[in-house]
């Protein structure tokens, strides 16, 4: 930044040490997992604390929804569909089989009760008849799948399918996954609404009539782990068993993943055992949060001659637990602005540091909007500053 900064200095937090290199963390010997493929991962860094041959292209089975979810909550975000929108459910997606909550062709669901059907009960007809009406056809629906593959920079993924049925050329890698999960939740928390939810049910509606249908939740981390909050399990005979888990404790949130895991039982007790070893030698450390007040900065020409400014972004690091040390954050504001002057304009930053190490930076950014003064403005404050 070009402009001449106000400094000011203080020291944030003790206890941290963040000289450790990405190697260090994702290849610690403390870790064997027995699963073909397996990646931890904190979502807020996105950094790799455990990894085993992490970019291994694998079938992902019902892994796959995490991307169908993903979609589905962008085009709710955007607006492009409702959960109040009904689908009308084709004969290709009454017709998946696997995992499924036996929609019938014609048959009329809400996108609310295909989605909770996805999320929890794994449900490959809900999957695909939410593709075909958010995508026009399972096949356009793939495509955009693969596009967001690459708009995320997923290298060792591309989809066949919405479902995860096992299909040549369908395949996901555990860091893939492990990155696509984190999107998902951090972009779209709302998904923790129904992961967490054990049981629940939907209603048929067909031709002969309504009736009730059972959901129960795939991942038993749920009822089994403190602190899961999520996410996806998956099975096929070609995947073996595969499964992407979220919890959080003590403000730290983990994504666990494995694929080609011998059985149901270990794919659970491998994530598990992943989510201890994480909560038991890291935590998440943060700068200050957004919104926070930092200072002010004169404005020259403004309706008004100071603005507050706030911090616009945040930096956080996940660290070992017990290391020594001090984070020191240093705050460099412009020392005035010329009006007009927009909220969330950018007048500092906030320099995050262990020692010599940069941590990372946040920016300093205008708290609202200040006009350019007019003529009569200018006489006010003029007046205002003889008779102060």
């Amino acid at each position: 930044m070009k402009a001449r900064y106000m400094i000011m200095s203080l020291v944030l937090t003790a206890g941290l040490v963040l000289g450790m290199s990405a190697k260090a963390y994702a290849n610690s010997p403390q870790l064997s997992v027995d699963a073909k493929s397996a990646v931890l991962l904190e979502p807020e860094t996105g950094k790799i604390l455990f990894e085993k041959n992490p970019d291994e292209r694998l079938s992902p089975a019902s892994v796959t929804k995490v991307m169908t979810m993903y979609l589905i909550y962008q085009a709710l975000e955007q607006g492009r569909i409702k959960l109040d929108d009904v689908v009308t459910v084709s004969d290709h997606a009454a017709r998946m089989g696997g995992s499924q909550i036996y929609l019938e062709p014609m048959e009329k669901q809400s996108v609310r009760d295909l989605l909770k059907a996805v999320v929890i009960a794994s449900a490959n007809d809900a999957a695909v008849a939410l593709a075909e009406f958010i995508g026009g056809s399972e096949e356009s629906f793939v495509d955009m799948m693969n596009q967001t593959a690459k708009d995320l920079e997923l290298t060792n993924s591309q989809f066949k399918n919405a479902c995860g049925l096992d299909s040549d050329g369908h395949y996901m890698s555990a860091r893939d996954i492990a990155v696509l999960t984190k999107e998902l939740i951090n972009r779209h928390p709302e998904v923790f609404d129904y992961t967490g939810v054990w049981m629940d049910s939907i209603t048929h509606h067909t031709a002969r009539g309504s009736s009730e249908f059972g959901l129960t939740n795939t991942n038993k981390l749920i009822k089994w782990y403190n602190g899961a909050t999520g996410l996806k399990t998956g099975s096929t005979s070609q995947a073996l068993y595969c499964l992407s888990g979220t919890a959080t404790r003590d403000n730290l949130s983990l994504v666990a993943v494995v694929l080609a895991s011998p059985s149901p039982a270990v794919r659970f007790q491998e994530v598990m055992k992943m989510f201890d070893y994480g909560f038991a030698n890291y935590k998440l450390v943060a700068g200050d949060e957004p919104g926070m007040v930092a200072g002010a900065v004169r404005v020259t020409k403004g309706q008004t001659d100071i603005i507050p400014v706030k911090i616009g972004t945040r930096v956080s690091a996940v660290v070992p637990k017990g290391a020594a040390g001090a984070v020191t954050s240093e705050t460099r504001l412009d020392r005035a602005v010329s009006a007009p002057v927009s909220a969330g304009q950018k007048l500092g930053e906030v320099h995050y540091k262990y020692g010599d190490m940069e941590l990372g930076c946040s920016d300093v950014v205008a708290a609202n909007d200040i006009a350019k003064a007019s003529f009569f403005d200018t006489l006010k404050m003029m007046h205002k500053h003889w008779f102060k």
